[in-house]
């Protein structure tokens, strides 16, 4: 376990951690386009605004499963770094369990409040209809959706790093078949698509799971699925989700955010809120590319603040950035050249191609600033500084972002709510910038070996 995080040349750790799970993040967003183009296919606007509505239902479904994935892989990774092997393999057994639970009460609250939940994302008289197939699916397949998603963290932690990139893979790969399936086969269009990914999930929580049994009877003292031994104890449950709520409201505050966007967006109509689901989703390229990266990089960083590994945290971050802002740059350059492009590949009319070909020109230039801003904000988890991630995220979906969407609506229309992002971006990078030299691995070093001291002395 250990010589996955130990070795000397700390750019081919990152390579060898984020380039797995950039692939998973890499075969999530072809999933989630797959859904688009098979939906575009319909040549219907409404059922194109009616799946790019139901995004943020879908982040948030995600996001609860994040408090124990996330929340447990840094724990984990902080833990093995100590060389605490028994309470890692504790800290698992609770975190599958819980997501598990948690999966059954999503599915009963959201069919109660399936159509309510329609509304609240800004769906319409004319997409009404199709917004409610999509969530209906989505909320049946919630156990499952949660599984795959807090599992891959955790198998990251644990060092089954190929296995967490194989289940993505494959969840994704059958939600596709059955896109085509359901969508272009059976007409079932927008219901469909959430059953398609509702299946794929399933296909891929039945992997991880599988994969878990495997390491367990192969001996892995990290596995224990025994449900005897889930006995959360009060540390346990505060130490994950400390890390695991501030995790999960990141997402559930940039899906707030996005909600908020839709319907200023609902405002020009359903051709506006298609227009920008594609660009949205052909940007997503660089965004969750570089999410992968600082997931990919975090138990590193865990492993080495756990380890008291000082220079090696700082490098590990220094690089993650620098790969960040590369990647990130190389995406802007591709959008600006080759808008229409893209744009062509999911609709058909001149008028909505040219319209989102300008959407995305607008936001692509905010990607190189994503290796700044989600690698900060993957430091602060990766250590259990809470407080940094929370505040990146309150200060990027609510304080800067819901009042930017409001005043660039009021002056420049629509062209000013699709700018509000890169604007958002360009302020909190510099605020990112700051937090990290305020909390360098040499500071936060220097705090963690205090406390260290005045414990031992208490004892």
């Amino acid at each position: 376990m250990s010589s996955v995080f130990e070795g000397k040349n700390i750019s081919s750790i990152i390579v060898k951690l984020g380039v797995p799970a950039m692939l998973g993040q890499l075969a999530t967003l072809i999933y989630n386009l797959a859904d688009t183009y098979f939906v575009s296919l319909t040549k219907s606007a409404d059922q194109i605004a009616a799946v790019t509505l139901c995004v943020p239902i879908l982040l948030i479904i995600m996001s609860i499963a994040c408090v124990f994935g996330m929340g447990g892989s840094s724990v984990i990774a902080r833990q093995l770094g100590e060389g605490k092997k028994e309470e890692s393999a504790k800290c698992l057994n609770f975190c599958i369990y819980s997501i598990a639970l948690s999966g059954v009460l999503v599915l009963a609250a959201g069919l109660l409040v399936l159509k309510p939940a329609a509304h609240l994302i800004g769906a319409d008289e004319g997409n009404l209809g199709y917004t409610c197939d999509y969530l209906k699916w989505i909320f049946l397949g919630a156990p499952f959706i949660m599984l795959s998603n807090g599992l891959t963290h955790s198998l990251r932690a644990v060092g089954l790093i190929k296995e967490s990139t194989v289940g993505i893979a494959l969840g994704n790969g059958v939600n596709i078949v059955l896109d085509w399936i359901f969508i272009v086969m059976l007409h079932m269009g927008t219901a469909g698509a959430a059953l398609a990914t509702s299946i794929g999930f399933l296909c891929a929580a039945v992997y991880y799971i599988a994969c878990l049994i495997r390491e367990q009877r192969q001996g892995n003292e990290l596995i224990d699925l025994s449900p005897g031994s889930f006995r959360p104890a009060k540390p346990m449950v505060r130490n994950v989700t400390v890390i695991g709520i501030p995790g999960a409201l990141i997402t559930v505050m940039m899906s707030v955010s996005n909600i908020v966007l839709n319907n200023y967006i609902g405002i020009y109509g359903s051709d506006a809120v298609a227009s920008y689901g594609i660009a949205y989703k052909i940007d997503m390229f660089p965004i969750m590319l570089s999410v992968g990266l600082s997931q990919g990089a975090a138990p590193l960083l865990g492993f080495c603040y756990g380890a008291g590994q000082e220079k090696r945290l700082g490098k590990a971050v220094r690089i993650s950035i620098v790969y960040g802002m590369a990647l990130g740059g190389v995406f802007t350059v591709l959008f600006m050249a080759f808008a229409e492009g893209f744009a062509s590949i999911f609709l058909y009319e001149e008028g909505l191609i040219s319209q989102t070909a300008h959407f995305l020109r607008l936001l692509c230039f905010h990607a190189p600033l994503l290796g700044i801003i989600n690698m900060v904000t993957s430091y602060f988890q990766a250590l259990g500084k809470a407080a940094g991630s929370l505040a990146i995220t309150v200060l990027r979906n609510v304080v800067l972002f819901i009042p930017g969407v409001i005043v660039l609506n009021y002056f420049w229309k629509l062209n000013g709510v699709i700018l509000t992002q890169l604007i958002v971006e360009s302020v909190l990078t510099v605020i990112c910038l700051i937090m990290y030299r305020i909390s360098s691995p040499k500071r936060i070093m220097s705090v963690k070996t205090n406390k260290n001291i005045i414990s031992h002395q208490s004892a």
